[in-house]
């Protein structure tokens, strides 16, 4: 099993959007194969400061929902409406 960490910086008002949009990531990711389960944790000593840990069967799992159309659309919501910086990925 590998468990992917995905650190995001949210642009300050923006926090309930992008909680929302994980949601709609997350039904997404329910249906993709070698997708074990996601969570969305907050810092509640930073405000819009979260962490997405996200588990997979195997790494080229999560690299094939990478490389695909879907993981594109979804990054380029958050970097052009949401985000305050480029979101950094930790593989586990």
């Amino acid at each position: 099993m590998t468990t992917i960490g995905m650190q995001y910086e949210v642009i300050p008002g923006k926090e309930e959007e992008f909680e929302k949009g994980f949601l709609g990531v997350l039904a997404l990711l329910k249906t993709l194969p070698g997708h074990i389960e996601s969570h969305m944790y907050e810092d509640i000593e930073s405000v819009g400061s979260y962490v997405i840990l996200s588990q997979w069967e195997t790494r080229e799992s999560f690299e094939k929902f990478t490389h695909s159309p879907a993981f594109g659309k979804a990054v380029a919501w958050g970097k052009a409406e949401i985000l305050r910086s480029r979101p950094k990925h930790t593989i586990y």
